[in-house]
């Protein structure tokens, strides 16, 4: 029975895997550019988001395993779960989580890198003239990532030698807990102490970039929801861009030859007519970008269902702002029950022994937990989630150093040298979500699960006491149980052990992880509010800096009637292209533009 039940966890942690490496290709497949798509940088790049949402999601799989070695219903060891048979099962859970742990470390500070290097390294002009050998290449990328290798030598060395805090211990004897978490082994100590630093780092990221990519991912989904036709506003875009040309050969022919120029009153209407002519030149670039003009395969079905659930895109961002507001109150509970009920304060980075507040997301895990794989579908989604918006917040506000944009990533316009960087940025976020899911987000579940333990006192020191006959007496499994029994039967899961072992051996690493989720929760309140009272914008990227901002907005800005836009987008074909009424009788610079024919709130003149 027991070897079927950690079976069938294990596959479907394994079909788990199946789903994570699909959703590793699209996200490779949608942001690389397609003219500059390098084969070892996209596998580099599918292989490092790959493993470090391995990682993530190996965390309800540790928790059903140590789980499953406990009756629920009465608080006992189950009669095979010995020692040996639930040491085993840790002992599996230490294998894969140290190994992915390694592979993320070695993949971020050295493989990346090198591949970064080695397509920096690439000269065309010099590999076709022969001047650029394999060698001179793979010398040329190695010289630059010797900085990266002497950077994880430092780490590794000064974690394998670093002494451990052991002033926690001292000040509460009775935390058996701690004489675990307190290491003595040097290997163990410098894997912890690397990966410790890199979360740490990676906090910061975690802050800048997914605080408000996940205000954004929400918001994106109400208010920027694209309304413009695509096919029908480069139609129109190029019927009116042909009249306004023959418009202004008109006024050139006609005023050629005159002394002194143009009237004043051609001279304005010209103007106005080259001013138009950026301006719609711009909306058909536009319009070509929404049909997916020159993009993969990917892009264009991302378009086209953008396109088929456009008008109801208003829902799912309904429900993601509920999730995310759920979300931020549980991390802001769990900050304040840490700071109120803590065992020991800062000499262990706040830990907390038993969660004292109620908290909607750690309940409803652990209520989940007890039907395996509920909570690993939840958990599969909040991962989900949380990547989505760190991808987003990375999307928006772009790689940067200080003020000044290194890259830019956005959707089939990604160089890869900008994708290695956000590959970096994203695992180190990563190792920090580890922290923050884990500790902050879903502290008990966590850490034991739906474990209960008998609270009787038992009649030998060796032997369980039975609850058979006293069902009130089953207790949630903590850290800080008074009685010794809770030891015997409840198993902490690997993972929340690590990263205490992190916190308790090197507290000052555990404190900057624990006050930068306060960072964290401000800077999402700041974005949220923000974003919820802004009006949206497109992009201005391509936007010349003479063309006033009223103008820019009447003609690219205009939105129009959702449900006939989005049938244009699906069947890529335009309807009732309306021409442009230039030297009408009015006599006005510009023809009006009229809402009826591309799906247009207003009309707008140009003077």
């Amino acid at each position: 029975m027991a070897l079927i039940e950690t079976s069938l966890i294990w596959v479907a942690y394994a079909v788990c895997l199946g789903i994570l490496a699909l959703i590793s290709g699209i996200f490779v497949f949608i942001y690389q550019h397609p003219s500059t798509r390098s084969i070892g940088v996209t596998t580099i790049t599918f292989i490092t988001t790959f493993a470090l949402l391995a990682t993530l999601l190996l965390i309800p799989v540790d928790i059903a395993l140590t789980s499953s070695t406990t009756n629920r219903r009465l608080g006992a060891k189950k009669d095979w779960a010995t020692p040996n048979a639930v040491d085993n099962i840790v002992y599996q859970l230490k294998c894969v989580y140290y190994a992915l742990y390694s592979l993320d470390a070695v993949l971020c500070l050295l493989v990346v890198p090198f591949t970064y290097f080695w397509y920096e390294e690439y000269d065309e002009v010099a590999a076709e003239e022969g001047q650029q050998t394999f060698g001179s290449r793979l010398w040329g990328a190695f010289k630059y990532t010797i900085a990266f290798i002497f950077i994880a030598l430092a780490l590794f060395l000064v974690g394998f030698f670093i002494p451990v805090v052991k002033r926690a211990r001292m000040e509460h004897p009775d935390l058996d807990y701690f004489k675990d978490l307190l290491t003595e082994n040097h290997g163990e100590r410098a894997l912890t102490f690397s990966i410790g630093v890199l979360i740490t780092l990676g906090t910061i990221l975690y802050c800048l970039y997914t605080a408000p990519g996940l205000a954004l991912l929400p918001l994106a989904l109400i208010k920027t929801a694209p309304r413009i036709s695509a096919p029908q506003l480069a139609a129109t875009s190029a019927s009116q861009l042909e009249q306004n040309r023959e418009r202004q050969r008109q006024l050139e022919g006609r005023n050629e030859g005159r002394e002194g120029g143009l009237e004043a009153r051609d001279r304005r209407e010209l103007e106005s007519l080259v001013r138009e002519e950026r301006t719609l030149q711009r909306r058909s670039r536009l319009a070509s970008e929404r049909e997916g003009e020159g993009r993969n395969f990917f892009i264009k079905s991302y378009l086209k269902l953008g396109a088929i659930f456009r008008p109801i895109a208003l829902l799912p961002g309904l429900f993601l702002v509920a999730v995310t507001l759920v979300i931020f109150a549980s991390m802001l509970i769990t900050m304040i029950d840490k700071l109120k009920n803590s065992v020991c304060g800062h000499s262990c980075a706040f830990l907390l022994g038993h969660t004292k507040i109620f908290q909607p997301v750690n309940y409803i895990l652990t209520l989940t937990a007890r039907i395996f794989p509920i909570d690993y579908v939840l958990w599969l989604l909040l991962t989900l989630l949380f990547f989505s918006a760190s991808v987003v917040g990375i999307a928006n506000i772009g790689i940067r150093f200080l003020w000044i944009t290194l890259f830019k990533i956005k959707p089939g316009k990604t160089t890869p040298n900008a994708m290695l960087t956000a590959t970096v940025l994203l695992t180190l976020m990563v190792l920090a979500l580890n922290y923050a899911m884990t500790m902050i987000l879903a502290p008990q579940y966590s850490t034991f699960g739906p474990q209960t333990f008998c609270d009787r006192p038992a009649h030998h020191p060796d032997q369980q006491p039975n609850c058979t006959e006293h069902h009130s007496a089953v207790r949630p499994c903590t850290e800080a149980a008074d009685n010794p029994v809770a030891r015997m039967v409840c198993t902490p899961s690997v993972v929340s052990t690590f990263l205490n072992r992190i916190t308790v051996n090197f507290p000052f690493l555990g404190v900057v992880d624990f006050y930068a989720q306060f960072a964290f929760l401000g800077i999402f309140v700041i974005v949220f509010l923000v974003m919820l009272f802004r009006v949206p914008k497109l992009d201005e990227e391509d936007v010349d800096e003479g063309l006033r901002e009223q103008e820019e907005e009447g003609l690219l800005a205009s939105t129009g009637r959702r449900f006939g836009a989005t049938w244009q987008d699906i069947t890529g074909q335009a309807k009732g292209v309306r021409r442009a009424d230039y030297g009408g009788v009015d006599g006005a610079g510009a023809a009006d533009r009229g809402s009826a024919d591309h799906g247009e709130e207003a009309p707008l003149r140009v003077e």
